[in-house]
This record gives structure tokens, sequence and C-alpha cells, in this order.
């Protein structure tokens, strides 16, 4: 595929944080594209002709759906290039039967969330959270003595971390964590405990898992299996004072649940993603102490942007030289991917 023609799809104010001047420099000299275009309606007229010549999709959050009547507007369309990571929004079975190439930056928008629960577990780990709550309240100069003894065991040293879920982002945890003295438990069904020690972790059940670890981070797809994975009976099984990091789907967690044994004291809790997301105005969960609640902010935001669009403007130099797309998204995987 010679300078192939694209096409962008997505959210319009997603493009300059993609692509800077130098990056659209590098996209205009890739492939035949309209630097003023930017599609969220594959029925709109303005775009029809760009549609209707189109060999690639540039696609970013808020891309319209790619259906029947979309695909029919492409007739001569043959990759989709995802910005984000997940493809399931905007991609149906009628994309997959046409036999599209699609790749996706989830490798790349991994990043930040792996960093993001890091820094989480560490802040976890250290009780920072109600620690500044303390101190500001407090307004007095109390020594290491009395946050040792008022907080309980404090610190990371020797505490055990539970990965859910070996994903992109599971698997990139587990790596960051050989940072700290702590044994990582990894529960993850769909691969081999051989695998799982080699990266220096240790394989466990989910429900031994969540009753030994200090903090849980959940890395799981939401699908039927995995929906309130953290359910009533498996948050009991957390430790007192233990805490459950959610940055994958608001599905894998009872929301009433939660929130009760947040209420009660016993947990703590970590959440950037929620069910429903956004959480309506009014939801209790605003209003708990022991609960950090981030607006779906774990994956890429800002500059981190600028890390996506140059993995698709990658993909779109080895799409058009004949080079296999290191991010290709096979449709028999999509049920074990978020």
């Amino acid at each position: 595929m010679d300078r192939p023609i694209a096409v962008l799809a997505m959210r319009p104010a997603l493009r300059p944080l993609l692509f800077d001047a130098a990056a659209e420099a590098r996209l205009a000299g890739l492939a035949d594209v309209d630097p003023a275009l930017v599609v969220t309606d594959f029925a709109a007229p303005e775009a029809a002709g760009a549609l209707a010549r189109a060999e690639v999709l540039i696609t970013g959050w808020d891309c319209p759906v790619l259906d029947e009547a979309a695909l029919a507007r492409m007739p001569g369309l043959r990759a989709v290039l995802h910005s984000g990571g997940s493809v399931k929004h905007h991609l149906t079975d009628a994309a997959w039967d046409r036999g599209l190439l699609v790749s996706s930056a989830v490798a790349d928008n991994a990043v930040p969330v792996a960093e993001y629960t890091l820094a989480m577990v560490i802040s976890a780990g250290k009780r920072l959270p109600e620690m500044e709550r303390a101190f500001r309240a407090g307004r007095d100069g109390r020594d290491w003595e009395h946050w040792s003894r008022d907080f309980g065991p404090v610190g990371n040293h020797r505490r055990v971390i539970g990965v859910v879920g070996l994903s992109r982002v599971g698997r990139r945890v587990v790596e960051m964590l050989r940072v700290l003295d702590a044994t990582v438990l990894v529960h993850d069904p769909y691969v081999p405990d051989e695998a799982v020690r080699e990266l220096g972790a240790v394989p466990a059940g989910l429900d031994e898992l969540v009753a030994a670890a200090d903090v849980v981070s959940l890395h799981a797809p939401s699908n039927a299996e995995t929906r309130h994975q953290m359910d009533r009976r498996r948050l009991a099984l957390m430790k007192d004072g233990a805490t459950l990091i959610n940055t994958a789907r608001g599905a894998l967690v009872d929301t009433a649940a939660l929130a009760d044994e947040l209420r009660s004291g016993r947990l703590f809790a970590v959440a950037d993603v929620t069910d429903p997301d956004p959480l309506p105005a009014d939801s209790e969960l605003f209003d708990l102490p022991n609960l950090i609640l981030t607006p779906h902010v774990a994956g890429s935001i800002g500059g981190e942007l600028r890390r996506l669009g140059d993995f698709v403007l990658a993909e779109l130099l080895r799409l058009s030289t004949g080079q296999d797309l290191l991010g290709l998204v096979r449709p028999e995987t999509l049920p074990s991917i978020a």
C-alpha cells in the first residue's frame, strides 16, 4: 500500500493532542490525508467524498461505529489504525467480516496506566492519603512515631501485591513492581503458571490472592465471566485495611458492595473507572474519604497522547511498506482483551 489515502475519525479535539506540527508533517508524508477533516459521523455529507476514497481509517476516542452502513461508504477501506486501547467500542462484526487489518495502540496506552497503578500501590502502602488528611487536620509537628503507631502497618517493605489479569497493563505492572521488596501474586486463567513465574511473580487462585494481598489491582477484561468479579463475597475475603485498585473496567466490581465495605471503614480503594462510568452527581462514592476517585485518567492524557500518535504513524509506515503491524488485533482474541 504505497502512500495510502487516510481519513481520521475521532473526537476533533483529540487530533492536535495526538499529532503536533511535526507529527502532522510526518502524517502528510506517509498518507494522502485532509489536514482539516476529522470525521465524527460516517453519514455526514461533507465526509462522503473522503470516505469513498479511504484506504486507511485512523481512529481515536469517540470514533463512530463501523457498522455495515458505514463500511458501505468506504468500499476501498483496508485497515483501521486505532490510537487508543480497546477497539470494541467502534468495530462491529461487519468490520471483522470485511477482513480489515486492525491495529491498536493498547500496548502504548498501557504505559501510563501501569505508572498510575505503581504510584497508587506505593501510596496505599504508605497510607499517604489518610496521613495527609490527618496531618492537615491536626496541624501539629508529631513525628514518625505517631504516624507509625496510629496508622498500623505502614510501608511497602515485604507487602503482598495481588495482580488480577496479566493483560498488557497487568504484565507491565508486574514488571514495575520489581522496584519494591514485595511478593507479587498473579491470577489469570489464560496464562500458564510457568509464564507467571518467569515474570518473578507467584501464580494464585483468585480467592487465595484476594485473601492474602495487602493491595489488589484489577487488570482483567470486562466480559460475562468477569462481571462483578469483585463481588460482596470476594470483597469480604480482603484483609482489614487492604486496598482495591481498579484501572480496568468498572463492571469488574460490585459498586454497591464496595460502597458498603468502604462505608464500614474496613477497606480502602482507588477507582479510576466505575460502574456506571461516569458516576451520577449524587453518588455516595464522591463522599467516601477512604476512596481515591479519579476521572478515568490513568490512561494516556495530555502529553502522553503523543506516544499514541507516534505509534499510529509507525504503524502507518509499516502498513505502507508491507511490514507486519505491531499492534495487530485478531477477532478471536476479543473475548480475553479489554
